[in-house]
């Protein structure tokens, strides 16, 4: 099993940027590929960015150029910069993780809110 746990979520004013981190424990060696999704209100979950245990990295048109995954292998915690923030950005950001056997794993989310 894969715990995660998101933090770094606010509001923020367009134009703006936020930092988003989460933080795996539990069979972290496991872990094969890690994204950021997001939800916001009355739409589905969408896919945001993704980053594999190699450190390739893909992104969702809408935040291409904005937004940047990274990892710190070391503390088993992946991040999202997101710069540039629009209004349309706000959602709720979660975190997932997948493991060789495929299972995936979600961290509870945290808000994001951009105000315009």
């Amino acid at each position: 099993q894969v715990q995660l746990v998101e933090s770094g979520g606010g509001l923020e004013q367009a134009g703006g940027s936020l930092r988003l981190s989460c933080a795996a424990s539990g069979s972290v060696l496991s872990i094969s590929f890690m994204a950021w999704y997001r939800q916001a209100p009355g739409k589905q979950r969408e896919l945001v960015a993704t980053i594999t245990t190699g450190g390739s990295t893909n992104y969702a048109d809408s935040v291409k150029g904005r937004f940047t995954i990274s990892r710190d292998n070391a503390k088993n915690t992946v991040y999202l910069q997101m710069n540039s923030l629009k209004p349309e950005d706000t959602a709720v950001y979660y975190c997932n993780a997948r493991d060789r056997w495929s299972r995936n794993f979600w961290g509870q989310g945290t808000q994001v809110t951009v105000s315009s």
